[in-house]
């Protein structure tokens, strides 16, 4: 077989009729389904935050993650319910977490999840998993604030507050 030179190719190449494509036109529009969160001001508390979320997880028998966008004075503008998982783990796309962000024109973001099992010490999952959302948000410019986990009753559990992986010591991530 005879090799063609690089010439002979791109002539082969022009000489081709390059086919027609498709191409898709994307508009975004977000439309407000609610005010799940009417009335709320400005939270100061991991516990305040907990508070306000608490409603969404409280028949829940799977694990949830939930992300709050906030604006630059840390008022609630947004939140989604970004993932739905099983018994002791549900699988989470940073990339959903910051679509959400990003629509809602979010200065920063908390992320909540919850221990359907009652256990309430963060997992190691859970330390690698806010570590990469932590990353994220700050290379887009929307820091994380606090990821909290919900347990039942009263019971939380702030990352920040608590100095865990990645707001404090990696030694804390069980």
């Amino acid at each position: 077989m005879k090799r063609q030179t690089q010439e002979q190719q791109i002539i082969s190449m022009m000489e081709r009729p390059i086919p027609k494509k498709k191409v898709g036109i994307v508009k975004l529009k977000m439309v407000r389904e609610g005010h799940a969160l009417y009335g709320t001001r400005r939270f100061r508390t991991a516990e305040e935050a907990a508070d306000m979320v608490r409603p969404l997880f409280e028949y829940s028998d799977r694990e949830m993650m939930v992300v709050m966008s906030l604006d630059a004075t840390l008022t609630p503008i947004a939140m989604e319910i970004v993932a739905v998982g099983g018994l002791c783990s549900c699988s989470i796309d940073t990339r959903d977490i910051f679509k959400h962000a990003v629509l809602s024109n979010a200065a920063k973001i908390v992320c909540f999840h919850n221990h359907p099992s009652g256990n309430m010490e963060a997992s190691r999952e859970d330390s690698e998993t806010t570590a990469r959302i932590k990353e994220a948000g700050e290379l887009l410019g929307i820091p994380l604030v606090d990821h909290i986990i919900i347990g039942f009753g009263k019971d939380y559990i702030s990352f920040k507050d608590r100095d865990i992986y990645p707001f404090g010591d990696r030694e804390e991530a069980a």
